[in-house]
């Protein structure tokens, strides 16, 4: 218990001095500025599919918190019903570099927090975010469809194999294993290769795993607050989903910071154990 307090307290010193808060809105910042060029080429892409926009609308208003939903919206309906060759052509390239923005905060970031300096070149660092960036959407695409789409695939599963339900608690709580295990990947490769340093994977996983299941919670949770208990469009207007999502930015890179911390300071502790 002793050892436990101790890391909670290193870990709020680590906080104070690493300035973490000022750290994960600058992140949130990149985030927000990432995040529309990538969304605009994913669904760009749906149209091929011959997905309605009604039912695109529908998933992203029982995905996402109704303030963010309607930010996106009229360029949903738009990108469906009219499928842009050219925007497929260059437009990828275009908003994996603008979304690789987010990673390289993220790596300024972290570099900030274990106090050493970036001595790789620009050319390095940003095709190393951008490699990171496609790790990233590959992975949080097969996390979400597990949580938003288990339901559907396990009911599919139980209508055509005729599982029991004790077998169906047991995929329940696979498909909630399995996307926090994509996600721990993805987080051992942030943590392993945005800073200019060389870690071990045992320095990494303690932060890495932490930061998954931390991420999850604080997603779900507040997109259930801002769903069902938050009045961000009566206080900013049309400005809410922007705050919203300003907000959701700012709880991931704290997340992301904390994981770090962590990080920190079981390499500390350890040191003389290498």
């Amino acid at each position: 218990m002793s050892t436990f307090i101790n890391y909670i307290k290193d870990l709020l010193a680590e906080f104070k001095k690493d300035n973490v808060p000022i750290l994960a809105a600058a992140q949130a910042y990149y985030y927000l500025l990432s995040i529309f060029p990538l969304l605009i080429v994913c669904f760009a892409i749906i149209p091929y599919f011959k997905i309605e926009p009604n039912d695109a609308i529908d998933f992203m208003n029982k995905t996402l918190p109704s303030e963010m939903a309607s930010i996106f919206e009229e360029n949903i309906i738009s990108l469906i019903q009219t499928p842009k060759g050219g925007l497929l052509t260059f437009g990828i390239i275009a908003a994996l570099w603008s979304a690789s923005g987010g990673i390289n905060a993220f790596i300024k970031a972290v570099n900030e927090a274990y106090e050493i300096d970036e001595t790789r070149s620009f050319i390095h660092v940003r095709l190393l975010a951008l490699t990171l960036t496609i790790g990233m959407i590959i992975s949080l695409v097969v996390a979400i469809l597990l949580l938003v789409f288990g339901n559907v695939i396990l009911g599919f599963i139980k209508s055509f194999l005729g599982i029991s339900g004790s077998l169906v608690v047991l995929l329940q709580i696979a498909r909630w294993t399995i996307s926090i295990l994509v996600i721990t990947g993805l987080l051992i490769l942030l943590y392993r290769f945005a800073p200019n340093k060389k870690l071990p994977l045992k320095h990494i996983m303690p932060g890495a795993l932490t930061t998954s299941i931390l991420w999850l919670l604080i997603s779900l949770g507040f997109s259930l607050y801002a769903s069902n208990f938050g009045s961000y469009s009566v206080t900013y207007g049309s400005l809410g989903g922007i705050i919203v999502l300003m907000i959701w930015f700012f709880l991931t890179g704290l997340t992301l910071m904390i994981g770090a911390e962590i990080n920190i300071i079981h390499q500390r502790r350890n040191k003389g154990t290498n």
